[in-house]
């Protein structure tokens, strides 16, 4: 007699094995974002705009979506072991960073004016503002995970549906729990100390963040379309024949 037919039939939620060079490379991708987007955060940004309006916010604001749109591709793709992971990873070297530059500018300089110059600009543009390394670190951390665990579990809920709806809501609460604690430890250091300032602080990098996440998420849906179709294990998992 004739075998059963075998049909495919969708089980839990898909993930690839991290054990693979797309893997690696978004990894270090995202480590080098964290890494420059933490030394841009030590200089406050002030832009004037017409009728009076102000944007206050810092020298890393442009580049720092990109982490939280790396983090999504790990997420959706590599799950959220992975995803915490890279984080870990990420949060590590960004600290490695930072103890380099204090040895750095610790060891000591040739001591002519020339010398003298590159010291003290050594110190301007990376001495450590620790304040600034713990609001990054810790806002980083925070968001980061909260993404992932709100990406990754809407997911064990939806499958492969609503992926665009998926980016979105962990995004949004992801990047409010990373601007919140980053602006409330970072806001006296680069200058701003009363309500107002620190309002439009806050509101100015979450939004700003967001909505630089949304315009980009056909971008990152389509990423990680590619990157599934180049996983083969992430093929392997989505689907799983048994007997019809």
């Amino acid at each position: 007699m004739d075998a059963q037919p075998r049909a495919a039939v969708k089980t839990a939620a898909a993930y690839a094995s991290r054990g693979s060079s797309q893997y690696d490379l978004i990894l270090t991708l995202m480590c080098v974002v964290i890494v420059i987007s933490n030394i841009g955060a030590t200089k406050g940004v002030q832009i004037s705009l017409p009728g009076d309006w102000t944007i206050v916010t810092d020298g890393g604001f442009f580049l720092f979506p990109l982490a939280y749109i790396l983090g999504d591709v790990v997420s959706e793709v590599y799950g959220f072991r992975a995803a915490r992971r890279a984080i870990f990873t990420g949060f590590a070297m960004a600290l490695l960073a930072v103890v380099s530059f204090a040895v750095i500018i610790a060891l000591p300089g040739f001591n002519d004016s020339y010398g003298a110059e590159k010291q003290a600009a050594l110190e301007m543009a990376l001495g450590p503002v620790w304040q600034i390394v713990v609001a990054s670190l810790l806002g980083f951390l925070a968001g980061q995970l909260l993404n992932s665990m709100v990406l990754t579990r809407m997911k064990d809920r939806y499958r492969e549906k609503a992926l665009a709806g998926r980016l979105m809501a962990s995004t949004g609460a992801g990047e409010f729990a990373d601007t919140l604690i980053f602006c409330a430890i970072a806001a006296p250091v680069i200058g701003i100390t009363d309500a107002g300032g620190f309002f439009n602080y806050v509101l100015f990098g979450f939004l700003y963040k967001t909505l630089i996440e949304y315009l980009f998420v056909p971008v990152t849906a389509l990423v990680i379309r590619v990157i599934k179709k180049r996983e083969p294990t992430y093929a392997a998992a989505e689907w799983e024949p048994v007997a019809a």
